[in-house]
């Protein structure tokens, strides 16, 4: 057994599920999977093309299982195509098995920008070529199946197997790299993005016995019981519009575990919101990935890197905020996108309340020792920051779809994966190097406009006097009118347009009950228990 993965990732009583068989071993006690490698894959453009290459090598009989929260049939993974519905329907013909779980999604009323005709649209092009792509509304009532990944298995080489875990969806916009210009076919945002809204995201390659662990997580979604379309009649004839049946086909026989891989430990993470009825293998929920980063600050001493969609939870940040005032050596930086991708009168006040009041609550805890940033590309376009990426002591990282709200870590269903491990390749230079410290070094180096090599990069503990004063060279150099030469870097400090008192009126409550809901037990609401 690894012992640093020992000491940072649950146990099988911590993880709270005991309805589930996910990573659970009668041979020994573990509650995670070891022999793994992990490959970081910054940028919807990189994700894609290494999806792409894995998915063009596969032949019939071969396997491909995966679900998403929005698919635009018509996305392209290369500049010159395919697109991602063209390319699982030729799969499909081919003879290769081809599954997905897409979210059903709210009605287009309520959720223009969700659009779940998009995902109608691709279950109809793979399914009329032979696949099985269904729309799952499983979940309670106002969540969603948020859960992003792929689990491709090769009939005759298990060697060969492969996962890709994140928060990247086969949808328009996510194929943006790292000059960051923005995705051609780009989804409407709020108008100072821009019209081809920049974006940063990530995913995870995972090689070895993961994929197996991975591949029984859609097994159980998939096997539920429950009809897709429970909710209501409304729900049942749009399933049967979309030419869906209400409960999937069987699924094969379950493959051994791919051989060891690589020196990584690997804890899959989830998120499900307890409902009625209720999931076979979560009957209570399960709250995994909460609980992980519960026991990961609780373990920070240096610092604690996060990027992230929302951060927007007071009870969220508490864990942060305690490992701040027990340890007078963390430093904490975050990084979230400069406005809401919909800032509108109702939302926009709601979510701002929520982050003005978890950042405030980390500043109490350590003045001087936090920093909250946004991101431009070099045209001055801020840059829509879509990762979920957690990174602690250079030594365990987060990375998948949830975010640091109360939504994702109790509602919504979801998936991460934490890992611990060395440093593989020719970056890995010093024997303290992990795979955690060179994903922390990329993602600096691209972010502060520096050399992957620069010797500041190596010691977090200089990290929060960096990022501040990249981000002060480039406010002030805004502010001077653009006289000078742009400085080096994409950093800009984070601020936060107010909500007034009148509009606090009514942004709690609604931030509360639809933005961010909390799906824990009563008794345990409004705490940092999870």
């Amino acid at each position: 057994m690894d012992k640093g993965a020992a000491q940072w990732f649950l146990d099988r009583s911590e993880r709270g599920n005991p309805a589930t068989r996910i990573q659970t071993s009668d041979a020994d006690e573990t509650s995670w999977s070891e022999g793994n490698l992990v490959r970081p894959l910054v940028h919807g453009a990189t994700y894609f093309a290494r999806l792409h290459e894995e998915l063009s090598a596969l032949r019939p009989g071969d396997r491909v299982w995966f679900t998403d929260w929005r698919g635009d049939s018509d996305e392209q993974l290369l500049a010159d195509g395919p697109s991602i519905g063209d390319l699982l329907a030729e799969l499909a013909r081919a003879g290769v098995e081809v599954r997905g779980l897409m979210w059903r999604s709210h009605g287009e009323r309520i959720s223009a920008p969700i659009s779940g005709r998009a995902n109608i649209e691709l279950g109809r092009r793979v399914n009329d070529a032979g696949g099985e792509i269904l729309l799952d509304q499983r979940v309670r009532l106002f969540g969603s199946h948020h859960q992003k990944f792929f689990v491709i298995r090769h009939r005759d080489d298990p060697s060969r197997d492969v996962a890709f875990v994140g928060g990247l969806d086969l949808s328009h916009s996510r194929r943006d790299d790292a000059a960051h210009e923005g995705d051609p076919q780009a989804l409407r945002m709020d108008d100072r993005y821009g019209r081809r809204p920049p974006w940063h995201d990530a995913s995870l390659e995972l090689r070895g016995p993961v994929v197996s662990d991975l591949l029984a997580v859609f097994a159980e979604r998939w096997n539920d019981p429950t009809p897709l379309d429970h909710r209501t009649p409304y729900r049942m004839l749009l399933q049967r519009l979309a030419d869906m049946p209400r409960h999937p086909k069987p699924l094969p026989e379950t493959a051994p575990p791919p051989p060891a891989a690589g020196p990584h430990a690997v804890q899959v993470l989830r998120t499900y919101g307890p409902k009625r009825p209720p999931f076979p293998f979560a009957p209570e929920g399960e709250r995994s990935v909460a609980r992980a980063y519960a026991k990961a600050f609780a373990q920070a001493r240096s610092f604690i890197y996060i990027e992230d969609q929302y951060f927007w939870s007071e009870q969220v940040a508490a864990g942060i905020a305690k490992a701040l005032a027990d340890n007078p050596g963390l430093q904490v930086i975050v990084v979230v996108p400069r406005y809401p991708d919909t800032d509108g009168p109702l939302i926009g006040p709601a979510g701002r309340l929520g982050q003005l009041r978890a950042i405030a609550q980390l500043h109490r805890a350590a003045p001087g020792r936090v920093g909250v940033f946004d991101l431009e590309n070099e045209a001055g376009v801020p840059v829509y920051l879509h990762a979920k990426i957690c990174i602690v002591d250079d030594t365990w990282f987060t990375c998948g779809s949830d975010n640091f709200n109360l939504r994702s870590w109790t509602a919504d269903s979801e998936l991460t994966c934490a890992v611990v491990g060395p440093a593989v390749g020719a970056d890995s230079v010093e024997p303290a190097d992990s795979v955690a410290r060179d994903l922390r070094v990329q993602l600096w180096a691209e972010h502060l406009g520096v050399a992957a090599d620069d010797l500041r990069l190596r010691d977090p503990a200089e990290g929060l006097a960096l990022w501040t004063a990249s981000a002060d060279a480039l406010d002030d150099w805004h502010v001077g009118g653009d006289a000078a030469g742009r400085p080096a870097g994409r950093v800009r400090r984070h601020t936060i347009e107010p909500v007034s008192r009148w509009q606090r009126l009514w942004a709690a409550p609604i931030r509360r009950l639809a933005v961010d809901p909390d799906a824990r037990p009563r008794p345990w609401r409004g705490t940092a228990t999870f």
